[in-house]
């Protein structure tokens, strides 16, 4: 009698999982080139900024935030799976200092190779999500597809005084980072099957947490840009900020705050191939100081984060007041870095 086959595992689907199977920056900047902003004069935030959502003035200071995002797993369990990508796909509205309204699931399911039970488990955990920033998951949208996708459509809404861009950033500006980076590096090591069991929840519950905070940073004047950490890295998602402000930026490489068991992983090479994708479209505007673990910065500022931290620009007489906001919602506190005038290189990587 033969043994009865294993049932089949969501990552064994995915090329790249979450965040790391967006198509390369160099890439996308080819596909979008020739792409005209749209002329309306409501659309306030389009595709021509590369920002975290679009921005639509509905009314007088009320503005209407929209926003898509999906992917392939990259975790296991189907319910987790719901979990972040619908965490990810939220974040972009805090992202723009705003509130999520309503979400639209994106399924796209292999019926004859995984049991639709799993989909059903993947909607529970986005409802779960949903339900924790008090929206409603509203409806979606579904297709039969050879590997399994999964997202929201997110409206959120925010008054035009308060909305935040990645471009508008000032020189001096303070930088901080609310959540630790290496997720990629961490989600690489479980598809491979080397993730330590400690270091399992704490990963889940990183990229299954809400950037609410960015609601209320939202309301401070003097955070002057905002925006989280995705698919392109920190190095990708801070050049985005410096470029289009028209600015260089300088970060602290010894203060990043960097998650639980990095140097385990590190070690053993579980680096994603989105790492070597970013880091190919962007390291001719970055530079080393003498000091920094240029080997270990490599892997870790490309990689790429789903559902990462939000980075926040704001000017030194607010950074205290940011800071104990950070402190009090116990999201990392401390300054990364700051806004410098443009250089030969857009990023000054210092010890």
């Amino acid at each position: 009698m033969e043994a009865p086959q294993a049932a089949p595992k969501l990552t064994q689907f995915s090329k790249g999982g979450g965040c790391g199977c967006k198509i390369a920056p160099s890439v996308l900047q080819e596909i979008l080139q020739g792409s005209a902003q749209d002329r309306f004069p409501q659309l306030l935030v389009g595709h021509g900024s590369n920002d975290d959502a679009a921005a639509w003035q509905l009314h007088g200071e009320e503005v209407i935030i929209s926003t898509t995002d999906f992917f392939v797993p990259i975790v296991d369990d189907p319910f987790d799976f719901g979990r972040i990508a619908s965490a990810n796909a939220i974040s972009d509205v805090y992202a723009m200092g705003g509130k999520p309204l309503m979400a639209i699931a994106i399924l796209g399911w292999p019926v004859d190779k995984l049991p639709v039970s799993d989909a059903q488990q993947v909607l529970s955990g986005a409802r779960a999500i949903c339900s924790e920033a008090g929206i409603p998951l509203a409806g979606g949208h579904t297709i039969d597809s050879s590997e399994p996708i999964f997202g929201l459509a997110v409206t959120g809404h925010v008054k035009q005084q308060h909305l935040k861009r990645n471009n508008t950033a000032k020189e001096g500006d303070v930088l901080f980072l609310t959540r630790p980076i290496g997720v990629g590096i961490l989600a690489t090591a479980l598809k491979r099957g080397l993730l330590e069991e400690v270091h399992y929840a704490p990963l889940i519950a990183q990229m299954t947490s809400l950037n609410k905070v960015g609601a209320q940073l939202g309301l401070m004047d003097g955070v002057h840009a905002l925006t989280d950490v995705t698919g392109f890295g920190l190095i990708g998602h801070l050049l985005e900020m410096a470029e289009g402000s028209g600015l260089g930026a300088e970060i602290e490489y010894g203060k990043l705050p960097k998650i639980d068991g990095l140097a385990t992983y590190l070690q053993q090479r579980t680096l994603p191939d989105a790492t070597f994708r970013n880091w190919n479209s962007y390291n001719k505007n970055v530079a080393f100081a003498k000091g920094v673990n240029v080997l270990e910065a490599f892997n870790l500022l490309p990689d790429p984060q789903t559902n990462g931290g939000l980075l926040i620009a704001v000017e030194s007489a607010g950074a205290a007041g940011v800071q104990a906001l950070l402190a009090q919602e116990g999201l990392h506190s401390e300054p990364v870095g700051r806004f410098t005038a443009a250089g030969e290189k857009r990023l000054q990587v210092l010890p």
